[in-house]
Parts: C-alpha cells; structure tokens; sequence
C-alpha cells in the first residue's frame, strides 16, 4: 500500500497562488504515475494533472497554463504550483499514485483550496 500525504491547502485570493505537496511513502515501487484530482461540493471527483515518473505530464483542460505539475523522485513528493487561481478552482483536492498498469495504489486524504474575495 502506498500513504500519501498532502499540505499546501488553504484561503487564497482570486489571481493569487498556491502550491500542494505530496509526500509519498510505503510501496512506492507501485507508483508510475502521481496525480491531482479534485472535488468540488456537488460534484463529481476529476482529474487536474497527473505525472509520470518519466516527467511526461497530463492537464484538464481548465487549468492548462495557470497550474503546473512536477515531482522529485529522490523526495517522493509531487507538487501542483497553481497560480491565477479563480473561484471555480475551490475544491478538495486529492493526491493520487497508480502504477504502471493504471492501478490505483493510493489516494491521500484531501486538502482544501478555497478561493475567495
């Protein structure tokens, strides 16, 4: 099994900026991919981005150059830099591992972006 911890949440400003961090440990020979998902109250979990552990990257279309993904292999961390961030992005946010074959290894427990004037 793989525990994924994440921190970096909070209150933020529209326009402003926040970055999630992911810290990985357990079976983390059963991680080939490392992602974000979100949750928003009333709707359904969805993809944000997710990484390779060839660096090959993956964004939902509504946060393609505002938020970027990248990991450290050597910390078993992987961020979300997420700037020019807008009401709509206010979320739960979810770290995510898979492994080569798409298997999902391991969720984190979620953490709160709240964007908001």
């Amino acid at each position: 099994q793989v525990h994924l911890v994440e921190s970096g949440g909070g209150l933020v400003q529209p326009g402003g900026s926040l970055r999630l961090s992911c810290a990985a440990s357990g079976s983390i020979f059963r991680i080939y991919v490392m992602g974000w998902y979100r949750q928003a109250p009333g709707k359904q979990r969805e993809l944000v981005a997710e990484i390779t552990s060839g660096r090959s990257t993956n964004y939902a279309d509504s946060v393609k150059g505002r938020f970027t993904i990248s990991r450290d292999n050597a910390k078993r961390t992987v961020y979300l830099q997420m700037n020019t961030l807008k009401p709509e992005d206010t979320a739960v946010y979810y770290c995510n591992s898979q492994s080569l074959q798409r298997e999902v290894t391991g969720w984190g427990q979620g953490t709160q972006v709240t964007v908001s004037s």
